[in-house]
């Protein structure tokens, strides 16, 4: 198992369309912050982030569904990030990037207004009260979107924590926020369609568990 982190993290360091957090502190701003589209895709587009994506497996799938946008993926966990930016080395996606960072630093990597769109699928839930602040629907995070989200930027959760959902329900509505869509059992509901039924490894193991997906779609 070592062997294979360690061997992925130096093919993650050849990867071209995979960016890494700069080692030490502070993080300073990044060259490519306000210039993803003009820089890094070479074309304008609406921008799209998922958070905490893990392999990335719903990056490259929405990627492969809207190629009219760029999409970039964000996670801290360099071995997982791997699959996602293999797969794209692979079969040579071109509006697919990857950004290995914590994201309580991402205000160093985007700017102002550059980000149209955020999916959050299936973050930690951090359920106990007191890491409440962790939780990436949280307002402290609300807060940080807010500096490089467009106005009328749509958030979109997926989970399978009933918990982290009423949670972040309640934060809607303190803030008085706009919902598009919502539902505590996707798979039942008419909303489930073709980009909501795309599954990562861990919600098919959940839903073979007999656990609900949550979902919910809101403007910041």
């Amino acid at each position: 198992m070592a062997k294979t982190k360690l061997r992925r993290f130096a093919e993650n360091d050849c990867f071209p369309h995979l960016i890494q957090q700069h080692k030490g502190y502070p993080i300073p701003e990044h060259e490519l912050k306000g210039n993803w589209n003009k820089s890094f895709f070479k074309r304008n587009a609406p921008l799209v982030l998922e958070l905490a994506c893990g392999r990335g497996e719903y990056t490259v799938n929405l990627a492969q569904k809207f190629p009219e946008k760029n999409f970039i993926g964000i996670d801290w966990k360099g071995a997982r990030l791997w699959r996602g930016a293999k797969t794209v080395d692979e079969e040579k996606m071109t509006n697919v990037g990857f950004l290995r960072i914590q994201i309580l630093n991402i205000l160093s990597y985007f700017g102002k207004d550059e980000v149209d769109e955020l999916w959050i699928t299936f973050p930690d839930p951090h359920l106990q009260e007191s890491r409440e602040q962790k939780r990436l629907t949280s307002q402290r995070f609300l807060d940080l979107y807010r500096s490089f989200v467009k106005p009328g930027g749509i958030i979109n959760l997926k989970t399978d924590s009933k918990e982290l959902y009423d949670f972040t329900l309640e934060v809607i509505a303190e803030k008085k926020l706009e919902i598009l869509k919502y539902t505590d059992d996707l798979y039942t509901s008419e909303l489930l369609d073709e980009i909501l039924s795309i599954k990562t490894t861990y919600e098919k193991i959940w839903l073979k568990e007999g656990l609900n997906i949550c979902y919910l779609q809101y403007r910041i």
